[in-house]
């Protein structure tokens, strides 16, 4: 664990996810192979873990694979794979050691039996921890999670569950990812790129978005904390005016 004191922030967000950009961009300035940038970005991946729980933030979620990623090269799809089925054979032990819950976010079925495995593993041995909750998302793109969702809401109205007048924003986000954690407060993007890239497309639509100029595999405790302040910095609305804001903190 870090000795570093951590600032005093007036507000800290419930949940915080990551969009964990610039491992290739950080190899290739070394000229270095991708997979290299990917074993480097497990650092800030620990580094970010440990800063969020110290934070007592509920929920980090963290971008790992894209269900687009799988159009990358072979070689480097295939190294993830493994780097993912490493972390679960050898962290996950550290995980549970700290009260830390993980859940994988996407569509596993397109993994292999061995990580599939793994991941149900490693969800049953952290299933009851009670500190903070790390989600994966793996295999995941949220125009697949808003599609996974469309179909089981149509399954329920077919089998008479439910009506088709019945749906509403409410009602659908029960049957997206994490529906039983609250929204997104804060996305942080590494590597400079100013977009959420499929991520989380339905329960972004507040959440305060931070993009970060730190490569992936250099983001460390101070520039998760900057992204915090950046977020204690904003006025979250909600479709109310600054008046009504003042209203409710008078009240």
């Amino acid at each position: 664990m870090s000795d570093a004191k951590i600032p005093k922030f007036e507000r800290i967000p419930r949940h915080v996810a990551i969009v964990m950009d610039g491992n290739n961009r950080w190899a290739k300035r070394r000229h270095l192979p991708g997979v290299a940038g990917h074993k480097a970005g497990v650092k800030a991946v620990k580094i970010v873990i440990e800063q969020a729980a110290r934070l007592e933030v509920d929920v980090l979620t963290l971008f790992a694979f894209s269900s687009e990623n799988w159009q990358r090269p072979e070689k480097e799809v295939n190294a993830l794979m493994q780097l993912f089925l490493n972390a679960l054979q050898k962290e996950v032990k550290k995980l549970h050691e700290h009260n830390i819950r993980l859940i994988i976010m996407g569509d596993i079925s397109g993994f292999s039996s061995v990580l599939q495995e793994h991941i149900e593993i490693a969800q049953n041995l952290t299933k009851d921890n009670t500190g903070l909750t790390l989600v994966v998302a793996a295999n995941y793109g949220g125009r697949w999670d808003i599609s996974h969702a469309a179909q089981n809401i149509a399954k329920d109205v077919l089998s008479g569950k439910i009506s088709p007048e019945n749906i509403t924003p409410e009602l659908f986000s029960g049957y997206t990812c994490l529906n039983d954690f609250p929204e997104p407060d804060l996305c942080i993007r590494t590597g400079g790129e100013l977009r959420i890239s499929n991520f989380m497309l339905w329960q972004f639509a507040y959440t305060e978005l931070v993009f970060s100029d730190a490569l992936w595999p250099d983001f460390d405790e101070t520039n998760f904390w900057s992204a915090i302040e950046e977020y204690n910095s904003r006025t979250r609305r909600f479709g109310r005016t600054d008046e009504q804001l003042k209203e409710d903190q008078t009240c």
